[in-house]
């Protein structure tokens, strides 16, 4: 007996474990986790083409299979279309597993099968009265998700009955179901527009932000229909999700912008007065400035950048420094608000300018918009701090980011005019660089600079123009300004006092800034720097006395000249099409030729009796008459035709050498027109656009005037 009791016993308990082992075998089958979640992914092309037998099985668990393979098949971007037939017959399965993932696939393969879902389009209408609010939500999903407009009435009816479903699920599918109708069929908008009043009456905050976002997508205009609902939509906005929360704050700060009235600041009379319900929306908006998710916290933001008034303006400021160390990219759009903001209300921002400094590891973006929000936070207290760092940022590997740290030490300049000296400074030792990036960046913020002193009448600098300018010149102004009453005091005016040396050190005066420029030509090789050195030489080249080689111009001014001949031919200039990659590029070769040209003409006014720069001066317009590029050909004639009288009219005749009778009989042959004199064509290229001629002027020199207008515009080329 003990024998038989053992030996039954022992047959029960190998049954038990078998009956175990069959049990947890199917339920990790079931699960995937037979062989790791994984294998669903790792799946071979011949288990692939079993899915269809699978979906087509009677036993719910290879359905269930199949329909594991098909999302993960769908979730490596594999084509699935293949298999809609045979899944759409599962969508009535009474399995509630089964028919989740049936709709998941029915919701993704929907859009791009719109004739094969029509075939279950009543299957998905009872099933808008399922028991479970998960189906009846995926259900109506489906059916919106049918891009025909057939059947947009159908679904019309299945969003309004969804719309006073009692679970706030489904009254969520149902707002997104609102905007896919109205892009199906904008004949509908009047029903929508009725719909979308039940939905924002809503109680529940999972589905009022998306009854929001759906109202502004339809009708963003309808601003009115948020009149009733406006206080408990601020209310309410610290419950909703994240994402509604973004949507919901974009709309109420819209409105509250366009309903209600403009905070008015504290004066001396009266304190600050604020609507009271903008101050409700403010101080429901102001939790969420602590929200995990950044998105929300830009949007509040946001909302008080526009709404709020100047004494809650200082809540921004530390969020959105938060945000910088969140992460890289949320970093990068945060830096844009903070750029923004920092922009109109800089003081917020001026004690923490040290959290903005560029990192070696941020992107090139990043690095671009922190040295641009470095400079809105410019005063005279941290600009030495920002120049230094300026500096630093010029020996950047990103050629992008040199160009605006360069420029940025300019703007300094032009922030704190005291700074100037350490500016140009810094600016003159970048010009030594060994980085053609740096020295033509350099070059275009030295010539800027020092524009802006020569033509600054109060400024030191200008007076030492002034001082540099010719006898001739100024004999030239009291002649236009007899024509030209209006004429505002400008390059050419006559000789101011010159002030001492302490006040403008002489390596730092803008003349001696233009000669090291002028010396250092053959380093400059970016086109867009040379065409500025070029023109400066031209501009500014012009000395009073006796004392040079070329009486009434610099000794380095020639010599540019001549180095910009040598090397006219080989600027690379032609016309390729304006949206070819080579327009820009050949666009900068043409300025070197365009500004070496009127350099030429500038300095044959200068010295018109000197026979070098004569012939050097026709070998350009030789040179240019025959360029590839038109417009160099044009400059070419535009200037020989000045020319014509200006350089014949102060030669003799009996000039040894004939240049003069020379250059008259080639140029002047075959021409009708006007000749200008040689002072005309000086005003004309020395002197920017003065303004509108007046209208007292006589008739007989309407023509010549007109003819200065047209040709300062083309001849005065601003870089």
């Amino acid at each position: 007996m003990d024998g038989i009791n053992l030996n039954a016993l022992s047959e029960n308990a190998t049954r038990l474990g078998m009956r175990i082992q069959e049990t947890i075998a199917e339920h990790t089958r079931d699960l995937s986790l037979t062989r790791g979640g994984s294998s669903l992914f790792d799946m071979a092309d011949d288990k692939a083409k079993n899915i269809t037998k699978q979906l087509e099985s009677s036993s719910d668990r290879e359905k269930l299979d199949a329909m594991k393979r098909l999302i993960a098949l769908i979730s490596k971007n594999r084509p699935v279309s293949s298999y809609f037939p045979a899944v759409v017959k599962n969508v009535a399965s009474p399995n509630l597993e089964l028919r989740k993932l049936v709709y998941i696939y029915l919701l993704r393969c929907a859009p791009s099968e719109p004739d094969l879902a029509l075939l279950s389009i009543n299957t998905f209408q009872r099933d808008l009265a399922d028991p479970s609010p998960l189906i009846r939500a995926m259900a109506l999903r489906v059916l919106s998700g049918i891009r025909v407009p057939t059947v947009a009435t159908i679904v019309l009816m299945a969003v309004r009955k969804s719309a006073a479903d009692p679970s706030p699920y489904v009254r969520k599918a149902a707002a997104l179901a609102v905007m896919k109708v109205y892009k199906l069929d904008q004949a509908h908008h009047t029903a929508l527009l009725d719909i979308m009043t039940t939905l924002l009456r809503d109680r529940s905050p999972l589905s009022l932000g998306t009854a929001v976002l759906a109202l502004d997508t339809i009708a963003p205009s309808r601003l009115d229909l948020l009149h009733v609902h406006f206080r408990r939509l601020c209310r309410a906005l610290p419950d909703i999700d994240a994402w509604g929360q973004v949507d919901v704050l974009r709309v109420l700060v819209r409105y509250a912008r366009t309903m209600l009235p403009k905070p008015v600041p504290a004066s001396e009379k009266q304190g600050e007065e604020v609507d009271k319900d903008l101050k409700l929306l403010l101080a429901c908006a102001e939790p969420l400035f602590m929200n995990n998710n950044p998105a929300v916290v830009l949007a509040v933001a946001r909302a008080f950048y526009y709404l709020a008034p100047p004494s809650m303006l200082s809540k921004i400021a530390a969020p959105l420094l938060r945000l910088l160390s969140v992460s890289r990219e949320v970093e990068r759009v945060a830096l844009v608000y903070l750029l923004v903001v920092a922009r109109s209300h800089p003081v917020l921002f001026i004690t923490s300018h040290n959290r903005l400094l560029v990192r070696g590891d941020d992107a090139e973006q990043v690095k671009r918009t922190k040295i641009c929000v470095l400079l809105a936070l410019c005063t005279v207290d941290n600009h030495q701090t920002l120049l230094r760092e300026f500096v630093d940022y010029a020996q950047d590997t990103d050629d992008s980011v040199v160009g605006d740290a360069v420029h940025a030490i300019g703007r300094i300049a032009s922030l704190v005019p005291s700074s100037t000296p350490q500016c140009l400074t810094a600016l003159m030792g970048m010009i030594n660089s060994k980085q053609d990036i740096i020295v033509s960046n350099a070059v275009l913020v030295l010539k800027s600079l020092v524009q802006n002193q020569l033509l600054t009448p109060s400024s030191a600098s200008t007076m030492t123009l002034a001082t540099s300018l010719s006898s001739q010149h100024a004999l030239l102004t009291s002649s236009i300004l007899s024509l030209t009453p209006s004429i505002s005091t400008s390059l050419s005016a006559a000789p101011l006092s010159s002030t001492s040396p302490e006040s403008t050190p002489a390596a730092q005066a803008p003349l001696s800034i233009i000669a090291q420029l002028a010396r250092r030509i053959d380093d400059i090789r970016h086109p867009h720097a040379r065409a500025c050195v070029l023109w400066l030489v031209g501009q500014y080249g012009s000395v009073p006395g006796t004392g040079t080689t070329v009486e009434g111009v610099a000794d380095w001014a020639p010599d540019v000249l001549r180095k910009a001949a040598k090397s006219f031919n080989t600027e690379v200039c032609f016309n390729p099409p304006r949206n070819s990659p080579a327009y820009v590029k050949s666009y900068q070769a043409s300025l070197v030729k365009l500004q070496t040209l009127t350099l030429a003409a500038k300095l044959i006014l200068l010295a018109p009796t000197h026979r070098t720069l004569v012939l050097l001066a026709r070998h350009v317009l030789t040179l240019a008459r025959y360029d590839e590029d038109w417009d160099v050909r044009d400059r070419a004639r535009m200037l020989g035709a000045l020319l014509v009288g200006a350089v014949a009219g102060v030669l003799s005749s009996n000039d040894e050498e004939g240049i003069g009778e020379n250059w008259n009989k080639e140029e002047q042959a075959g021409r009708l027109g006007v000749v200008l004199r040689r002072e005309q064509v000086t005003r004309v290229l020395f002197e920017g656009k003065t303004g509108t001629i007046e209208e007292e002027q006589a008739a007989g020199k309407c023509f010549c005037l007109l003819i200065f207008d047209t040709a300062r515009f083309v001849c005065d080329y601003e870089l």
